[in-house]
C-alpha cells in the first residue's frame, strides 16, 4: 500500500509529467486528431443542444442527457440531482425547493438508492452520494449549478470508465461547463419565500492564445418553512473556477471548487406525529423556557421543574431545535487530455479534496458545568458530531482506433483517511447557536474511529464498429480493489467512549479482478436503434457513522465482520431508440440481480443520542431482484413548442423471508415484498414554450405508493407535484438582462418526501418510527439576471 507522501508524490510526478508532455506535443508537426465521443457520455448534436433532455442515441445502454435548459423550470441554485427527477426510473427526492438540504438529499434509479450508485465530475470521482459522507462530497457542493454543462444518467449501467465503488446500477456522470470563447459576465439575484435569497455572479476572460477561464460564486440562504422562530436559517457560498489551455494538439483543465455551507435541520416525523402534530411540527426555538420545562421530565435531578406535555404533543416530540450540519470543502483537479497520434489519444487527473464536517444538536441530559453546584444545572447537553475526508488520487486513460476497433484501457486510484467522532458536550448555559464548529475539550466521547481506505481499479474494453457503423459491439471488464481499515481511538474528550458504544476496530475488503461488461448497438434504418447490454458489478461495504457495517460496537463486529461479504449485481439492459428532427423516442426494459443486500438497522430515534441499546447492527437479506420498463419522449411539434414525457414501472422485491436477529432471531415474512422507498410506478411531464422574448415551462410528477419497512406494512400513498418557470428577456430596455419567476409545488401538495434509511424497519404497525421529512409547501422565487 502507498503510503500517503508517497502516493502525494506520485500525483505530483504525473501532473509534472503531463504539463511536460503538452508543452512537448504544442511543437509537434502532427495534425490534430478529431474529437471523439468519451465512453460514458454521449455528445449532443447540433439539433439538440437547445432541447432540455437528450436521448442517448448510439449508445449500447440506457443513457439520458439533462442539459442546462432543464434548469429553467426550477429556481436558480437548485440542485442538478433534483433536477433528474424528470427523468425515467429517476426518483430525487429533498427536502427544501432547491434541493440542497444535505441530510433530505436521496435518490432512487431503477430501485437503486442514493449510495448504490456511481458519481463523477469532469472524471473525477464524487464518492456514493451519502449523507454523513466519508468518500467524496455531493454535487451542490462540488459545482454551482449555473455551471453545469451537461448530466448524463447511465439508468441501469454504468460503463466501465466511471471511477466508482458504489455503482451496482447505474451512475451520474456530471460535466462543468467549459469558459467562453469571448469575455462575459454573469449576473443574478433571487429574492423569494422563507426569506430566500441567493446571489451569482461569474466572469469569463474569453480566449487568449489558447488560453480561456472563468470565476464565479454564489451565496444562498433561506430559513426552514416548519414552525420554529429561532435557529431556522441555511447558508451556503461557494466558489468555482476553471482554466483551460489549448495547445493544438489537446489541452490543459484546472479547476477548483470551495465550499462552505451552513444548515438548519428539520424534524423527521412518524407517522403517528403526523396525525397528531401535522406537517410543519418543529423545534420549541426560541422558548427556551418551555423547552427546559419539557427536558426536565427525561432527567432525574431536575424532575421537580418538570411540566410534562399536553395532548396532542408528548415529551418524545419535543426538541428545541433539530439541529444544524456544517461542510467546509475544498476540491481540485488538474487534467490533461493529449492527441499522441492521429489514433491515440490519452487522458490524466489528478484530484485532491478535503472536507470539514460537523452536526450539532440539542438533547436531553444533565449539564452541571463541571461545578458543584446544582443551582446552575440544565436538562439539556450539546451533541457534537465531527466528520473529516482527506482523499486524493489518479484517473488515467488510453484510447487507440485501430482499423475498427476503438480500444481504451483506464486505471483510477485513490487513498483517502476519514474520520468520525461523537462527543457530548455538559456545559450548556442557554440556548447558544449551534451554527459552529466547537473548540475545547468535551466531557464524554460516544465513539471515535479513523479509516484508511485505499482502492485500485483498472479497465479495458474494446469498441467495435461494423457494417459501415449501424453495428458497434462493446466488451471489456474491470477488476476493482478496495480496502478500509478502521481504528477505534480515543478521542479528545475528558472521558474515553465506553465499549458499549465506541465504534469497532477492524478491516473490509472487497475484490474482483473480473467484472465483464457487453453491450451491443444495431441501427434498423436511419433513426431507428435498438440495443443490449449486460454487465457484473460490485460495491465495496460502505462508511460513515450512519450506514458502514464497521460503525458498530467491537461486540458486534465481532459476531458479524467475519460473515460480510459485498454486495453485487448482474443487470441486463436493453431498449429501442428513435430519433429524428421532431421526435425522440425511448424504450427500454431491464432485469437486475441484486445479491448480498445489505439492511442497517438502529433501534433508536436519530434526534436522541446513542445510549447503550442504541447501536447499530446490520443483516443480510439475501437476493433482491429488479423487473422494469421505461418510456422518455420528447416531442418538438412546432419550433416554440418542447414536450417531454417519461414513465417507469419498476418491480424490485425480496427474494428470501429475512432472519432477523437483534437479542432473538425471527423470520420476517419479506419474500416477494416491494423494496423500501421505491416506488412502482414514476411519471413525469415538461412542457415548455419559448417564443420571442418570453418562456415558460410546467413541469409534474407523479411518484407511487413507497414503503419503509421491509414487510410493506407500512408506507406513503403516491402524490403528484407540479412545478412552474415563467421568464422574459428584457433586452429591448436593458442588453442581457432577463426576469423570471419560479413557483416549486405549485397545487401546495404536502407529502412525505425523503426516508431515512439507518432506521427502516421489519415492520411499524404504531406508526412510531421516525422516518420521513415533511415536504415543502408552494414556494415562489423573483430572478433578475444580467448577461453581458
Amino acid at each position: 500500500m502507498l503510503s500517503h507522501i508517497r502516493y502525494t508524490r506520485l500525483a505530483g510526478l504525473l501532473a509534472g509529467t503531463m504539463l511536460a508532455t503538452a508543452a512537448g506535443a504544442a511543437f509537434a508537426g502532427e495534425p490534430a486528431a478529431p474529437e471523439t465521443a468519451t465512453a460514458t457520455a454521449p455528445e449532443a448534436g447540433p439539433d439538440t443542444v437547445d432541447e432540455i433532455v437528450v436521448i442517448g442515441a448510439g449508445q449500447t445502454r440506457s443513457v439520458s442527457t439533462l442539459t442546462p435548459q432543464n434548469l429553467d423550470t426550477l429556481p436558480p441554485g437548485t440542485s442538478i440531482q433534483k433536477a433528474l427527477n424528470i427523468l425515467p426510473g429517476v426518483m430525487a427526492q429533498s427536502i427544501d425547493a432547491l434541493g440542497v438540504n444535505e441530510q433530505s438529499l436521496s435518490l432512487q434509479v431503477r430501485g437503486f438508492s442514493t449510495t448504490h450508485l456511481g458519481y463523477s465530475l469532469d472524471g473525477m470521482p464524487l464518492g456514493d452520494g451519502a449523507y454523513n459522507n466519508y468518500n467524496g462530497l455531493t454535487i451542490s457542493r462540488a459545482l454551482i449549478s449555473d455551471n453545469l454543462g451537461r448530466a448524463d444518467l447511465a439508468t441501469g449501467i454504468a460503463g466501465l470508465s466511471i471511477p466508482s465503488t458504489s455503482n451496482l446500477g447505474g451512475a451520474m456522470i456530471y460535466t462543468s461547463s467549459d469558459p467562453t470563447k469571448d469575455m462575459g459576465f454573469r449576473a443574478a439575484q433571487t429574492m423569494g419565500s422563507e426569506s430566500s435569497l441567493r446571489s451569482f455572479l461569474r466572469f469569463d476572460t474569453g480566449e487568449h492564445y489558447g488560453l480561456s477561464a472563468y470565476v464565479s460564486g454564489q451565496y444562498a440562504r433561506q430559513d426552514l418553512f416548519v414552525n420554529q422562530g429561532d435557529q431556522n436559517t441555511s447558508t451556503g457560498a461557494q466558489l468555482n473556477a476553471k482554466a483551460i489551455y489549448d495547445f493544438g494538439r489537446g489541452k490543459i483543465t484546472a479547476f477548483a471548487d470551495i465550499s462552505r455551507t451552513n444548515q438548519a435541520d428539520d424534524a423527521y416525523l412518524s407517522k403517528d406525529m403526523l396525525g397528531r402534530l401535522g406537517w410543519d411540527w418543529a423545534g420549541y426555538a426560541p422558548n427556551w423556557a418551555d423547552y427546559l420545562s419539557r427536558a426536565s421530565c427525561s432527567v432525574a435531578s431536575l424532575a421537580a421543574k418538570c411540566v410534562t406535555s399536553t395532548a396532542p404533543e408528548k415529551l418524545s416530540d419535543v426538541t428545541y431545535t433539530n439541529g444544524q450540519i456544517l461542510r467546509n470543502d475544498e476540491l481540485y483537479y488538474l487534467a490533461g487530455d493529449f492527441d499522441i497520434t492521429s489514433a491515440l489519444t490519452a487522458r490524466l487527473q489528478v484530484y485532491k479534496h478535503t472536507d470539514k464536517g460537523a452536526g450539532n444538536n440539542f438533547i436531553t441530559g444533565l449539564s452541571n458545568q463541571g461545578t458543584t453546584t446544582t443551582a446552575d444545572d440544565l436538562p439539556v447537553q450539546i451533541r457534537d458530531t465531527r466528520y473529516t475526508i482527506d482523499r486524493d488520487g489518479v484517473v488515467g486513460s488510453l484510447k487507440w482506433n485501430i482499423g475498427f476497433n476503438e480500444i481504451q484501457a483506464g486505471f483510477w486510484l485513490e487513498e483517502n483517511t476519514s474520520s468520525a467522532a461523537r462527543y457530548i458536550r455538559t456545559d450548556v448555559k442557554g440556548p447558544i447557536d449551534l451554527g459552529r464548529f466547537f473548540g475545547g475539550t468535551p466531557s464524554t466521547a460516544q465513539w471515535v474511529q479513523e479509516t484508511d481506505w485505499e482502492t485500485r481499479q483498472f479497465y479495458v474494453q474494446d469498441t467495435v464498429r461494423l457494417l459501415d457503423d449501424r453495428l458497434t459491439i462493446d466488451f471489456g471488464f474491470k477488476s476493482t480493489y478496495s480496502k478500509s481499515d478502521a481504528e477505534a481511538i480515543r478521542g479528545i474528550a475528558t472521558n474515553a467512549p465506553p465499549a458499549t458504544s465506541q465504534f469497532a476496530t477492524g478491516s473490509l475488503t472487497a475484490e474482483d479482478n473480473f467484472l465483464p461488461e457487453v453491450g451491443v448497438h444495431y441501427q434498423l434504418a436511419p433513426g431507428h436503434e435498438l440495443y443490449v447490454s449486460y454487465a457484473e458489478n460490485m460495491a465495496m461495504y460502505q462508511g460513515g457513522f450512519k450506514l458502514g457495517p464497521q460503525s458498530v460496537t467491537q461486540t458486534v463486529w465481532d459476531a458479524q465482520g467475519r460473515y460480510l461479504e459485498p454486495e453485487t449485481s448482474n443487470s441486463w439492459d436493453a431498449g429501442y431508440r428513435y430519433v429524428s428532427g421532431q421526435l425522440q423516442v425511448s424504450l427500454a426494459a431491464y432485469h437486475v440481480n441484486f445479491d448480498n443486500r445489505l439492511l442497517q438497522y438502529n433501534p433508536c430515534p436519530t434526534n436522541q443520542q446513542q445510549n447503550p441499546g442504541c447501536g447499530n447492527s446490520f443483516h443480510n437479506a439475501g437476493s433482491v431482484t429488479s423487473n422494469g420498463v421505461e418510456l422518455g419522449l420528447l416531442w418538438k411539434p412546432l419550433p416554440w413548442l418542447t414536450w417531454y414525457n417519461s414513465a417507469s414501472y419498476n418491480e424490485t422485491t425480496y427474494d428470501d423471508d429475512l432472519n432477523w436477529c437483534t437479542t432473538t432471531c425471527v423470520v420476517k415474512a419479506t419474500a416477494g415484498k416491494q423494496q423500501v422507498d421505491t416506488p412502482r410506478e414514476l411519471i413525469a411531464s415538461v412542457l415548455t414554450v419559448r417564443n420571442g422574448p418570453f418562456s415558460a415551462s410546467l413541469q409534474g410528477k407523479y411518484t407511487g405508493e413507497r414503503f419503509y419497512t421491509y414487510t410493506n406494512d407500512a408506507g406513503f400513498d403516491g402524490y403528484t407535484t407540479f412545478d412552474l418557470g415563467v421568464s422574459y428577456d428584457l433586452d429591448a430596455a436593458v442588453s442581457g438582462a432577463k426576469f423570471s419567476v419560479n413557483i416549486t409545488n405549485l397545487t401546495d401538495i404536502r407529502y412525505a418526501s425523503n426516508f431515512d434509511s439507518s432506521v427502516f424497519a421489519p415492520d411499524d404497525a404504531a406508526g412510531s418510527i421516525l422516518v420521513f421529512h415533511a415536504s415543502a409547501p408552494r414556494q415562489v422565487f423573483a430572478t433578475i439576471s444580467f448577461d453581458f
